[in-house]
């Protein structure tokens, strides 16, 4: 039976309806994607000339910026959404109805390997711990911005143009809706609780429940959000939790090895995903950091694009279940 559910984090809805999963093409998940030519790869090392000049690497023995001998590098992005130097757009006659203002903000790419793989979940777990030690590196670098949000595209279907691994780092200078609206839940639950974090919570009751609980180790918490907007959704959550991801002591990385790993089992490949960093966003003095992990299995259609309201034909609890009956032994 379909339910809708509520998202505690930032209000969006969900319609839950389990039996769609078993619809005929429900899932797509490509299983021929060729395989990357690294004399065209301008994110394998030896090509750093293909690339806009570095602005950070971690080059465990020194060397040359745009140079080889980089575990992790980052460049500009080549075509920014967002430039600091982006100018003011001409004033509209009625800017009450027709606003704008300049783009301006930071945009960059972060090479998560030099090797020509194609997903996070191809890098061995010491790999993946370096790129994401890079990501709190860079998300450190913007801290004056209002909002940094660090993403990771993989496969076309998600939104990637190039496919060797990368991340990419949007720095704002104003905080987006969607955070704003997990800004104001942070801050009434707080209210209502004297001071409790919301995230902590959820945590708490999710792991006392347990059926949407994935795996737990040492360090995080890996589950199937309550309101989870795309089958198979992960959430990964620090033990600790604090409000900043760049200055979190454990950045979870080998919790984000295990979903990548039981995610590339349950579909026989590496699905098109999207991954995405909660960092603390200016104003919010109520917080917690987090990972979002979205496969993207199917096409949003008519009842998503149309109305925002989110379609899941795999409920959380199903999900968590197939997923963790793939956990290494």
């Amino acid at each position: 039976m379909a339910e809708i559910r509520t998202d505690p984090l930032g209000g969006d809805k969900t319609v839950i309806a389990d039996d769609r999963a078993d619809r005929p093409g429900a899932f797509h998940v490509r299983q021929d994607r060729p395989a990357i030519d690294p004399s065209k790869d301008p994110f394998a090392e030896g090509n750093e000339g293909m690339t806009p000049p570095e602005i950070w690497a971690d080059r465990p023995d020194g060397g040359a910026a745009n140079t080889p001998g980089w575990k992790v590098r980052a460049v500009p992005n080549l075509y920014p959404a967002l430039s600091p130097d982006s100018s003011e757009p001409e004033p509209q006659s009625d800017p009450e109805l027709f606003s704008s203002r300049s783009a301006q903000g930071g945009h960059e790419v972060i090479i998560n390997s030099p090797d020509p793989v194609q997903s996070l979940a191809d890098l061995s777990s010491d790999q993946l711990a370096a790129a994401v030690r890079g990501w709190q590196a860079r998300v450190e670098a913007h801290a004056g911005a209002a909002c940094r949000h660090l993403f990771v595209n993989e496969g076309s279907e998600a939104g990637a143009s190039l496919p060797h691994t990368h991340a990419q780092l949007i720095a704002l200078p104003f905080v987006p809706p969607k955070l704003a609206r997990e800004r104001e839940a942070f801050t009434a639950h707080a209210s209502r609780t004297a001071g409790s974090n919301l995230l902590s919570d959820i945590l708490a009751a999710e792991v006392r429940a347990s059926d949407r609980i994935v795996s737990i180790d040492d360090e995080a918490v890996l589950l199937a959000p309550w309101a989870s907007s795309t089958a198979f959704q992960l959430m990964i959550v620090p033990r600790a939790t604090g409000p900043s991801f760049e200055a979190a002591p454990s950045n979870c990385s080998q919790m984000l090895f295990t979903a990548l790993r039981i995610l590339k089992a349950r579909f026989e490949a590496s699905p098109a995903l999207n991954i995405w960093i909660r960092t603390q966003p200016s104003g919010a003095d109520h917080w917690a950091w987090r990972i979002d992990i979205l496969p993207r299995l199917a096409q949003p259609a008519g009842i998503e694009l149309g109305t925002g309201l989110q379609v899941n034909p795999v409920a959380p609890e199903r999900a968590a279940a197939e997923l963790k009956a793939l956990l290494p032994a």
